[in-house]
């Protein structure tokens, strides 16, 4: 195996572990807050992705 992706995978793990820690402890409203950051993230991700893609075609 190659340390690289051993390592990125542990990355990938913690980060996964520490999120839904945090939804998991968090009271309802801040619960809310969390979903509604995410969608923020997840849309302005996209919006990201779709400029790149345009700059590079």
């Amino acid at each position: 195996m190659d340390i690289k992706t051993i390592a990125k995978s542990a990355a990938d793990g913690a980060a996964v572990g520490m999120a839904y820690y945090a939804v998991s402890t968090a009271s309802p409203v801040k619960k809310m807050s969390i979903k509604k950051s995410a969608g923020r993230t997840l849309k302005a991700a996209g919006t990201l992705l779709d400029d790149l893609k345009s700059v590079i075609m």
